[in-house]
């Protein structure tokens, strides 16, 4: 996605972006990814 880790965190904690908390760390399935790019998709033109 080329995104910084603070931009994942906030789509994390915001709810934009699904993620499991493991420990102290975060895990974000590959169809949480996916749901999210699709969803942020638009039509251009």
């Amino acid at each position: 996605m080329r995104v910084s880790k603070m931009t994942v965190y906030r789509l994390v904690h915001s709810g934009e972006l699904e993620a499991i908390r493991v420990g102290r760390s975060f895990r974000v399935p590959e169809h949480g990814v996916e749901a999210y790019l699709a969803k942020s998709y638009f039509q251009a033109g």
